[in-house]
């Protein structure tokens, strides 16, 4: 019997089932939880009557080398789950900037690291997933094998979609060896300006960068390129890369704030996705509303930035700020290719504000929703649109 207000720690997908069922049968809504290092990403939820914590649904379960496919549990810290796979000199191509993300919470809030640029989002890797319907019913999409992809797209419906669909109960995804060798090609920028056109430079270059990242300070900073690949290749590449980015160029370690996000737990936190052509006209906007006070980091390469804001920053201050930004992500050169979303903010401010903004296809998400979720007992309220 589940009563309000509590934390169900299931062990199974049956357990987890058994868990909605109940909490349907009592009128209850229910909010999945990994390890809680995205607990506050995105709408408050309007109602909470039980936290499932799916850390109980971790490890590893299968795992073909061969094949380069694995399925582990979704409450498996994704760590854990890289440790396992670098004995056998492999990995899951994903990141995530908390050290305690667990594959479930990486994959509901679509989270995803450096690797974005050549590897893509986790719901790219996906190719098969298990879990948990509204009425407690365990669903399957895709499969254990890379060519098996048949009904893939249910799977990535649950990706991005903040547990509001279903609760994952575990993931298969597809392996890439690990590389022979990494190499860090970083260099200084100036203005937000150059550091637009060093990042088309590279990206358009024939350097097959793994991931190109910014990180910034007012209007400096430093971009690093990372290159992978065999010894020899990642040698030629990295003296490609120092003579594309010219003298002030250097091959150095993995940098500190590498894979890290530009906030902490407090800070109002966004994320701005724009083409790449024009992040740096949409990170003008960012630092001219928000001032010295806002800090950038992100994938440039992939058009995904990241920007942490103290978490006293007045409710319309931060309209302002989105305001400027979205009005560039929706007008000019971008027209409405982009996207500024609030993250996590102070419960206060975070109400007084769009945290979504503009959402193209909010009509369709709300009727994938009815049909998953019609009586809104899955984290009602946590995704866009109320949703």
């Amino acid at each position: 019997m589940v009563s309000g207000q509590d934390t169900v720690t299931p062990a199974t997908a049956a357990e987890a089932a058994g868990v909605l069922r109940t909490a349907a049968e009592n009128g209850q809504t229910v909010t999945p939880r990994g390890s809680g290092s995205k607990s506050a990403w995105g709408g408050t939820p309007s109602r909470v009557d039980v936290i499932l914590d799916t850390q109980g649904l971790a490890g590893v379960t299968s795992h073909e080398p061969g094949d380069l496919v694995v399925t582990v549990g979704a409450g498996t810290q994704l760590r854990d789950v890289q440790a396992t796979l670098g004995l056998a000199g492999q990995r899951l191509a994903l990141e995530a900037g908390f050290q305690t993300a667990t594959v479930g919470g990486v994959l509901a809030t679509g989270e995803a690291g450096p690797l974005r640029l050549r590897y893509g989002t986790g719901r790219d890797l996906l190719i098969g997933v298990e879990f948990v319907r509204a009425d407690g019913v365990v669903a399957r999409s895709g499969g254990r094998v890379v060519k098996n992809v048949a009904g893939y797209d249910l799977g990535r419906l649950m990706c991005g979609s903040f547990g509001t669909l279903g609760v994952i109960t575990s993931a298969t995804f597809r392996l890439h060896p690990l590389p022979a060798l990494r190499a860090w090609v970083c260099r200084p920028f100036r203005s937000v300006g150059e550091m637009g056109d060093v990042v088309g430079d590279v990206v358009q270059s024939a350097l097959n960068p793994a991931a190109v990242e910014v990180d910034l300070a007012g209007s400096t900073g430093t971009l690093a390129v990372l290159l992978e690949g065999s010894a020899a290749g990642v040698v030629a590449r990295s003296g490609a890369a120092l003579r594309l980015l010219g003298g002030s160029a250097a091959v150095e370690d993995e940098p500190g704030w590498w894979g890290r996000y530009p906030f902490g737990t407090d800070n109002i936190a966004l994320k701005l996705a724009a083409p790449v052509a024009h992040l740096d006209v949409v990170l003008a906007a960012l630092r001219d509303a928000a001032g010295s006070g806002v800090s950038v980091r992100g994938s440039a390469g992939a058009g995904v930035i990241y920007a942490g804001l103290s978490n006293r920053t007045p409710a319309k201050k931060l309209e302002s700020i989105l305001n400027a930004v979205r009005g560039v992500l929706g007008g000019g050169a971008a027209n409405g290719s982009g996207s500024c979303v609030v993250l996590t903010a102070p419960r206060s401010v975070r109400e007084a504000v769009d945290v979504w903004g503009p959402v193209p296809g909010i009509s369709l998400m709300r009727r994938i929703k009815d049909q998953f979720d019609p009586q809104r007992r899955l984290a009602p309220g946590r995704f866009v649109g109320g949703i």
